[in-house]
């Protein structure tokens, strides 16, 4: 086992627009939920308040998961990738995570070249 370093931030690897992809994971079943983008402020707001915050690029803002849905996200575990150029945040999913109201936003699969769904909206 490795020695406990404390976190920071700093020292991820965020893009030119200061955002770095997480990818949201269930805790239960281990199913890939979604991806989407955090900065620095958005990583501090998860690990103190224990809701995903993510950054909209679209509306330049916070996105806390759930808060207008109530299809929320609390955190169970945080992670960064080897490249410390990813994040992955394990969940305690409420509802359905993709805003199509899938339980996940990797709904489609390419099989033989075709595209093919793979679950309906829930309802």
């Amino acid at each position: 086992m490795s020695a406990t370093v404390t976190f920071d931030p700093s020292t991820l690897k965020l893009n030119e627009a200061g955002l770095i992809p997480a990818i949201a994971q269930d805790a239960s079943s281990g199913e890939v939920l979604m991806m989407a983008w955090m900065n620095v402020e958005a990583i501090e707001k998860t690990l103190e308040t224990g809701r995903v915050t993510y950054w909209s690029r679209s509306r330049q803002s916070f996105w806390i998961k759930g808060e207008s849905s109530g299809h929320v996200q609390e955190l169970v575990d945080f992670r960064v990738d080897c490249d410390r150029d990813c994040l992955l945040v394990v969940v305690r999913q409420t509802g359905p995570a993709c805003h199509t109201n899938r339980r996940s936003c990797f709904y489609t699969a390419v099989r033989d070249g075709d595209e093919v769904e793979l679950m309906s909206p829930m309802e």
